[in-house]
């Protein structure tokens, strides 16, 4: 079973709070939710493989360590997703972009495709899949499962805030991910949406409601 990760980091506790309250604004809650995705990442590269090099510094020859392979993709889960790139690139930047495109249908609440747009070489790469919500796990599934159709291995799960419903349908269905979450919260109400949570995040980041 792969690990569930639930961030206990002071700073993102602290963001998370300010990005809940309905007062919070477009401008301000699209950049907090970038900066928070850039200290869940943090957390999420964390056992990335190493190798050893030589190099030369300005004083002399020595031993330090870089990224093995270096290649890893960022895929958002649509569009609410799109709002976590950033944060994620600012530690990353050499990583290629995929993107996955799904909603969920409002009546049975199960995710329904509509884009898929990878890199190449996606099967070869580490791949860090993000979306702001984990609520029901249909839509974080069904891209998940589309990666392995696709030949990926090497895949993790970023979200910011998720509901326990969320997390069991993931380790159910793909136990070999690890989940990396901002906060762990309550439930889902009866429309889906996670309680307390903070709304519609894909609105609330692109200001669309």
């Amino acid at each position: 079973m792969a690990k569930v990760v639930v961030m206990d980091h002071p700073l993102i506790q602290h963001k998370i709070g300010y990005i809940r309250r309905n007062k919070t604004g477009t401008k301000d809650f699209r950049q907090t939710i970038s900066e928070i995705a850039m200290l869940i990442c943090y957390e999420a590269t964390r056992s990335l493989p190493l190798a050893d090099v030589e190099i030369t510094t300005p004083i002399c020859n020595t031993t330090v360590k870089e990224l093995k392979g270096k290649k890893m993709a960022i895929v958002p889960i649509l569009r609410a997703g799109l709002g976590m790139v950033d944060g994620v690139l600012n530690l990353i930047p050499a990583a290629k972009i995929g993107h996955i495109g799904l909603y969920r249908d409002p009546e049975t609440l199960e995710p329904v495709e509509y884009y898929c747009k990878l890199p190449a070489d996606c099967a070869d790469r580490e791949v860090f899949v993000v979306d702001p919500m984990l609520a029901t796990g249909g839509s974080s599934v069904a891209a998940i499962q589309m990666l392995k159709d696709k030949g990926c291995k090497k895949i993790h799960f970023m979200c910011i805030i998720a509901a326990p419903e969320g997390i069991a349908k993931m380790q159910e269905l793909h136990p070999d991910v690890d989940l990396y979450v901002g906060a762990l919260d309550e439930r889902l109400n009866d429309h889906g949406y996670i309680v307390p949570g903070l709304g519609d995040a894909g609105d609330r980041i692109f200001g669309t409601k």
